[in-house]
């Protein structure tokens, strides 16, 4: 269930009634004229069934609520009604399932920004990911895995080409680039300041590393492995259930593989440098396919609920 709060125009505020009235995914309607003071109009509030939020959304997007009014997207985390449940059961599709696309551009923009949040995260994972390496901890870098934020502007990119929008393209696609620049650069100063000090030998770079060699030794397997947790991680986004992302974290080695070419760098060598860079390369390909695959097939999905739904309701208008 997702609850809509939205403030609207006077002059529109008959037609949005009329309209979240009539729709049978709607299991409660409030307004209250001039309850809005900035922008000044009237406050409606309704319960939608989720799966046809997309759909009541670009309805309200027609109308133009949103260039002179909001309208803000909640989830219902906890529910009694019995109308509400009635809804739910008419409106085409599952509600774990569904895809609220508003709240999904939303978190995408958000989380892709390229800010000095962002840039800490990257930078702090990839000095992790680098000790790691060094001293061949496997715990470590799952901790680098983890703190690295850089799975929801790779999402964005796939969610940019479905969607139609150039604009977040560029926005994830600049927060990847600078975000790994930046973090590489930074951790190269310090693991040359680590040389200097003599904490760090160029024979614990280039030494056997059984625990973590698959960060610079990229096979299919590496492929593999981005396409089948993208696509888990953009499920876990998109869908109701969210419990799947920190296994997603763990599973792809984008930030080790930044700290071993920081490291490569830092001690001046080559295979480590080119064999992680494939490395980072080949994850940041295969996620970015797997979430543009997976983002295409949901939507597909849900523009046929969207048009078995307007079925449905026209039927029942015909009958009523």
């Amino acid at each position: 269930m997702q609850h809509l709060r939205i403030t609207s125009p006077r002059d529109l505020t008959a037609d949005i009634v009329a309209t979240l009235r009539d729709d049978p995914a709607v299991s409660g309607l409030t307004c209250i004229e001039g309850a809005a003071l900035v922008p000044e109009g009237d406050l409606i509030e309704a319960d939608v069934a989720r799966e046809a939020t997309n759909d009541i959304v670009e309805v309200l997007r027609a109308f133009g609520v949103q260039h002179e009014g909001s309208i803000h997207i909640q989830p219902v985390t906890t529910w009694t009604s019995q109308r509400g449940f009635d809804a739910e059961r008419r409106t085409p599709g599952s509600s774990a399932d569904s895809v609220v696309w508003a709240e999904v551009t939303q978190r995408a923009y958000e989380e892709s920004e390229l800010n000095w949040t962002y840039l800490t995260f990257m930078t702090l994972a990839t000095l992790i990911a680098s000790i790691a390496i060094v001293l061949d901890s496997q715990i470590l870098v799952i901790g680098a895995m983890v703190l690295g934020p850089e799975f929801i502007p790779i999402a964005a990119l796939g969610l940019a080409l479905v969607r139609r929008r150039p604009a977040l393209f560029g926005f994830a696609a600049r927060s990847l680039v600078v975000g790994f620049l930046v973090a590489i650069g930074i951790v190269t100063l310090a693991a040359l300041a680590a040389r200097g000090l003599g904490w760090v030998t160029v024979d614990q770079v280039t030494a056997p590393r059984p625990a973590t060699a698959f960060i610079y030794t990229p096979d299919k397997w590496s492929f593999i492995v981005a396409v089948v947790a993208a696509a888990a991680g953009v499920l876990s986004l998109t869908s109701a259930k969210v419990g799947g992302l920190s296994g997603v974290f763990i599973s792809v080695t984008t930030v080790p593989a930044a700290g071993n070419v920081a490291l490569g760098l830092a001690f001046g060598v080559p295979d480590e440098i080119w064999g992680s860079t494939l490395q980072l390369v080949v994850n940041i390909a295969g996620m970015a396919v797997a979430g543009w695959l997976t983002l295409a097939i949901q939507q597909s999905v849900w523009t046929r609920m969207s048009t078995k739904r307007a079925k449905v309701s026209r039927r029942r208008h015909h009958q009523s």
